[in-house]
């Protein structure tokens, strides 16, 4: 088996990763895991915004082939940004604010393509949240290809917290939902948006859905569920994309 290039594995290196500020995806811990190591590593990772995974000892096993002393971490691709320092810069730069917001997107080919949709519509950032959602790793970034180095991506702790932020800050948060009256055409969306997009089954959670400013769906004429979740990005980024050059 031949090591991976993105993981980092060992108490002390994985600690000294976090310390040092390098972009950590996830880490792993041994399930059972007590004592001073496992409260340090806990606050570290609380302190750094980096989600931490209990799993059992013969997965750790299988992901490295080294002493792993219970822990993995595994780097990302790409540093990690905030939406507080993200957003006042596309304000200073001119331009109109088109954010996109997945709420549980899992699949890190998903996430790819959402990317390479968004990088190309003009979208200025990609807000996830820590926990139950792709991140930066290799196969995200390949899926992208390369969108996802160049689009920053937010990790946020609450995304309930960041809608607020941003609406604070002047942006108009509209969720899709299938379950909603009103159509995406019937929708304003030139002036600073942040367009919600939940996970394919489940969609949105349920206070990402009350916090935003409406909900909308996509026409459909078929009889199918819903579209692909890269589908339906691609469609609401273009639509925006559409009505923002005056294309009628």
């Amino acid at each position: 088996m031949k090591q991976r290039e993105d993981l980092i594995y060992g108490r002390h290196p994985v600690l000294e990763a976090l310390a040092a500020g390098q972009p950590v995806d996830k880490v792993y811990l041994q399930q059972g895991t007590r004592g001073d190591f496992e409260k340090e590593l806990r606050q570290s990772c609380k302190l750094h915004a980096v989600p931490m995974t209990l799993i059992p000892q013969a997965k750790l096993q299988r992901m490295v082939r080294g002493n792993h002393q219970g822990v993995v971490a595994q780097l990302a691709a790409a540093p990690y940004h905030r939406v507080e320092d993200v957003l006042p810069q596309v304000y200073e730069r001119g331009e109109i604010p088109l954010f996109l917001l997945l709420d549980g997107v899992t699949d890190v080919r998903n996430l790819g393509a959402i990317a390479r949709s968004a990088e190309v519509c003009g979208a200025q950032t990609i807000i996830i949240p820590q926990k139950n959602s792709a991140g930066l790793t290799a196969d995200a970034v390949k899926s992208s290809a390369g969108a996802l180095a160049r689009l920053p991506v937010c990790r946020e702790k609450s995304l309930v917290n960041t809608v607020e932020f941003l609406q604070m800050s002047g942006v108009r948060v509209i969720a899709s939902d299938l379950n909603a009256e009103r159509y995406l055409h019937e929708l304003e969306l030139t002036g600073p948006l942040c367009i919600v997009m939940g996970a394919e089954h489940e969609g949105i959670s349920t206070g990402v859905a009350r916090a935003a400013d409406v909900t909308f769906r996509i026409p459909q004429a078929g009889t199918l569920n819903s579209f692909n979740v890269s589908v339906a990005a691609g469609i609401l980024l273009y639509e925006t994309m559409r009505n923002r050059m005056g294309m009628g």
